[in-house]
């Protein structure tokens, strides 16, 4: 009720409707009371027909994922900062943001045609619309003259900011930045250049994992693999997976041979990397002879 509330003291007209899915949010004695104590009719879509309210949801990837992205918000702080974005974007899609709008849709053939009409602002269909009485009309322009849309946006981009660090904790993302008008209208020409400039649609560095999902299933016998990989060291995954299976019978299925392979490569990426710089660091020192130079002169 509160929410309607305020809805209602918000919109330049009066609400002639409501029309709601059913959800027991909406079905209840208490929303049937307020729309009877206030002269609105009240309706609901028909029963397993789940595109009736399909002009209801189709802003969400428009306006609401677009502004407040993709992340899971919860808490009263969370709460908070979603109310102030969202009385942020109220005024900027509807004072500043044109749209397109179906004039009318044919269809010729297998090919459809469609027609839209210019696109205009929410406010400036409502003020080129007769059925609008004039003094709402004058309050929308009063409305208009008084906005800025660049502190609209930086208010935007400041609570944008707050979600993302309240939905991210762990990873450290910063907070609002608090910055000035004047400073914020100064970073818009180089925007740009950062990519994303969106909090919420930006992407959060993970951390590298460092940890086992799964036991390792070569951890009991992995020294012995390494005694085999130092004597002959050209030996293939699959046929170290064969001698284990010859050894231990009914232990290691075909399955595990991807995972003994990359077990296997890793090792000889150590192994080659510790002696090209153990080769690199003795050619270096002058008290260590790499292997395959003496200090014999060419003369001799």
């Amino acid at each position: 009720m509160e929410a309607l509330e305020v809805l209602r003291q918000q919109l330049p007209f009066p609400i002639l409707g409501i029309d709601c899915d059913n959800d027991s949010a909406f079905i209840n004695d208490t929303l049937f009371d307020y729309c009877q104590a206030h002269c609105i009719e009240f309706t609901r879509s028909r029963a397993y027909r789940k595109n009736d309210q399909a002009w209801v949801e189709q802003k969400n990837g428009a306006v609401i994922r677009r502004f407040a992205g993709h992340d899971c918000f919860a808490g009263v702080l969370s709460g908070q900062a979603m109310a102030y974005l969202y009385q942020a974007i109220r005024l900027y899609v509807n004072y500043f943001q044109p749209s397109f709008k179906l004039r009318e849709k044919g269809k010729n053939g297998s090919k459809v045609k469609r027609l839209y009409e210019q696109p205009m602002t929410p406010c400036e269909r409502l003020l080129s619309d007769p059925a609008v009485p004039a003094d709402v009309k004058e309050k929308l322009k009063l409305k208009g003259r008084s906005l800025d849309p660049l502190g609209l946006l930086q208010r935007i981009r400041d609570q944008q900011a707050a979600l993302t660090a309240l939905a991210h904790r762990e990873n450290n993302i910063p907070g609002p930045a608090r910055e000035s008008l004047k400073q914020f209208t100064k970073q818009l020409g180089k925007m740009w250049q950062q990519g994303e400039v969106r909090p919420t649609h930006r992407t959060s560095l993970k951390q590298a994992r460092y940890w086992r999902t799964r036991k390792d299933p070569f951890e009991s016998v992995w020294t012995d693999v390494l005694l085999w990989l130092q004597r002959t060291p050209e030996a293939t995954g699959k046929e170290l997976l064969e001698r284990l299976q010859r050894e231990h019978p009914g232990c290691f299925p075909d399955g595990q041979l991807r995972t003994l392979q990359r077990r296997v490569r890793a090792w000889r990426q150590v192994i080659a990397r510790k002696l090209v710089y153990a080769n690199s660091e003795a050619f270096m020192s002058s008290e260590v002879t790499p292997v395959g130079l003496d200090k014999t002169p060419i003369c001799q």
